[in-house]
């Protein structure tokens, strides 16, 4: 990337300082053999209540990775905002930067998984929460190695994409449905991962690969979109290439794309190359889903690189544009 250069781990005494801004929840999790689909009384074979959200379930992965993790989020001042804070320190993420407002609802989700590991989100957030983000800007730390930024709060993900320009560091979009306001932010990355979901909200493609390439004709930056057990597809130079998942057998695939992100912008920030980042990424993905719990089930650094050492993911595949501009 232009104007970022690599930065080998062993020149770095610490670890990477990364900022996430965006959404903190806590989720209720209901393990079921089915989807309910009728108005009547469930019964759960488990259940967890759990932290949740797209930037702090990546705050919290790229914190057990061995990053040093501030978030910045809006919460209110009630008992689930308490639950949702708490939760986070415990896992060693700096919270100076979550705001807290008197009046205000704290955001929290009903999921159902099934059997298969596939989850069903029921979700709250307070929608007179106040957006704005001049209290991040002030006080935004000084010395990141990147910052990752959702969709769930446009004025947040400008400030940390702003950030990240100002220090020349890189700056990564988790970019998951809907997009609401963050094309700004969007614009100013250096990065954006979309979900599969995301992708096709943002571009109206239904085919992943011509989503990326829509894509590109209005972002400037690297691009990619994770899709579950069938990998990511990836966007920069006019050419698309993909890098396969890591087949397991998934028990609960809630937060795997929250702490996908996490780990690529760890990985980012201590200066690797976009394509082992993402491997490692696909790695973490990988052994969260084989766990219940949401994100209470993200590997630590060891157990990622010993995954990593064993495991073969589905196979790569490399493809240049021909004259027709299709990958």
């Amino acid at each position: 990337m232009s104007g970022i250069g690599p930065r080998a781990l062993s020149m770095k005494a610490d670890a990477a300082k990364i900022l996430v801004s965006g959404v903190s929840v806590v989720d209720f999790v209901f393990q079921l053999d089915h989807f309910p689909d009728r108005g009547e009384k469930y019964r759960a074979r488990d259940v967890a209540t759990v932290g949740g959200g797209n930037a702090a379930n990546a705050a919290v992965a790229a914190a057990r990775l061995g990053g040093r993790v501030s978030l910045a989020s809006r919460l209110g001042d009630d008992a689930v905002g308490d639950m949702i804070l708490a939760d986070i320190e415990r896992e060693g993420v700096d919270c100076r930067l979550v705001k807290r407002f008197a009046g205000h609802r704290s955001p929290l989700s009903s999921i159902y998984v099934d059997g298969a590991g596939e989850r069903q989100i029921v979700n709250f957030q307070d929608r007179d929460i106040p957006v704005d983000a001049d209290w991040l800007t002030e006080q935004m730390p000084a010395d990141l190695d990147a910052t990752l930024a959702d969709t769930r709060w446009g004025e947040g993900a400008i400030a940390a994409m702003r950030a990240a320009r100002a220090m020349k560091i890189p700056g990564i979009i988790d970019a998951e449905a809907p997009i609401g306001d963050t094309e700004q932010a969007m614009q100013l990355a250096t990065h954006v991962a979309f979900s599969a979901q995301g992708l096709r909200a943002y571009t109206g493609c239904g085919k992943l690969e011509d989503g990326l390439i829509a894509a590109a004709e209005r972002l400037p930056g690297w691009l990619c979109v994770t899709d579950g057990e069938n990998g990511v597809f990836i966007r920069e130079n006019r050419a698309t290439h993909h890098i396969g998942a890591f087949a397991v057998d998934p028990v609960d695939t809630l937060g795997a794309g929250d702490v996908w992100h996490g780990a690529f912008a760890l990985r980012m920030g201590e200066g690797d190359r976009e394509d082992d980042a993402v491997r490692f990424a696909n790695a973490v993905a990988a052994l969260k889903c084989t766990r219940f719990g949401g994100r209470r089930g993200t590997p630590g650094r060891e157990e990622t690189l010993a995954f990593l050492d064993d495991a073969c993911p589905s196979g790569d595949r490399r493809r240049s544009d021909d004259t027709n501009g299709r990958p």
